[in-house]
């Protein structure tokens, strides 16, 4: 056999057996059982269905994967995603905002909390799991004394519910903005310098610093995106539920991790995608509403998540061991 077809069937090969494509298989699999366990599971209006309630996990994984992919971590995602929502209708009924701008003002307040999570990161050089876990609690608790633990916000107008009730074009409102964030966050980590510059940043901080990549700039936007999103999630959030609480994106940043480690991204940083991230975000999304139509208690899909994601966790934990172990080829041998 020829040198090219080698080549050739290595590729393919390659490709087969890439975290992408097997993830996709567990996802083909996932929707043709829930088919024959759910009569109406394989329906255009479940589609639909599952568009609408994973849009904000959706959104908050795919602003995740840049931070994780610089080697950080963020869990008050869902903690500001519910401070975001109390300040949007606070402004909105206390304040006298129109919807517009009290969701403007939301996402810019989500951005600001992005930043002091990038801020303490960068500049005082502070774990990143120990720095979002300290806003974790901070965001959620500025958000019940705004709201005293029990205020809700209700009875919006119904120019604001189509946001994330309705339908435009045939799709529910808010999946258009997640396909545009999640189309731009593709270009973005994909095409851009940018993007190459946060998997350098992950994959070798020291030789990224030495190579003179703005190493903390790259860091602080990626956390300030993250708050962004978070933002715009809880507008959406609101939207969907026609109510904006205290405990709004509850085990939202959970999910959104589990998420973006399911979709091959490593918890290590360094490598990564995006479409592995709404692979994964697609594949948990399945997974919790066909339980629901084959009627499974809902500790079911907590369960089989748990199992996903320690699964996705070794594979990605011996892939990094394992190259981390193999001699560089540039290396002269001894």
């Amino acid at each position: 056999m020829s040198t090219a077809f080698h080549h050739r069937l290595a590729r393919i090969r390659a490709l087969v057996f890439r975290h992408e494509s097997l993830l996709l298989l567990i996802l083909l699999a996932e929707w043709i059982t829930f088919s024959f366990l759910g009569r109406r599971f394989a329906t255009w209006e479940n589609a639909a269905d599952i568009l609408r309630h994973s849009a904000e996990i959706g959104l908050l994984a795919v602003a995740l994967t840049p931070v994780i992919l610089t080697g950080g971590i963020d869990l008050s995602a869902g903690s500001l995603l519910g401070l975001c929502a109390v300040i949007f209708g606070k402004l909105w009924r206390d304040a006298g905002f129109p919807p517009t701008l009290a969701a403007v003002t939301a996402v810019a307040a989500g951005a600001v909390g992005g930043l002091l999570n990038g801020s303490l990161v960068t500049r005082l050089k502070l774990p990143p799991l120990i720095v979002t876990l300290g806003t974790f609690s901070l965001f959620r608790g500025i958000a019940e004394a705004l709201t005293r633990g029990t205020d809700t916000f209700t009875n919006f107008p119904n120019t604001f519910l189509f946001l994330g009730q309705e339908r435009l074009l045939g799709l529910p409102t808010q999946a258009w903005i997640f396909f545009l964030l999640a189309g731009t966050a593709w270009l973005l980590i994909h095409r851009t310098t940018a993007g190459r510059n946060c998997c350098s940043a992950g994959f070798n901080p020291e030789g990224a610093v030495y190579a003179g990549l703005p190493l903390s700039k790259i860091q602080t936007l990626a956390y300030v995106g993250v708050g962004t999103v978070a933002g715009i999630a809880a507008v959406i959030y609101t939207a969907r539920l026609g109510q904006a609480r205290a405990d709004a994106g509850s085990g939202y940043e959970l999910l959104a991790i589990t998420a973006v480690v399911l979709g091959g991204t490593s918890i290590f940083g360094g490598t990564g995608t995006i479409h592995g991230t709404l692979l994964g975000v697609a594949a948990l999304a399945v997974l919790n509403n066909g339980l629901v139509h084959a009627r499974q208690p809902r500790e079911t899909a907590g369960i089989l998540t748990g199992v996903l994601l320690l699964t996705a966790l070794t594979l990605t934990t011996l892939a990094y061991f394992r190259s981390s172990r193999k001699p560089s080829r540039t290396q002269p041998s001894p």
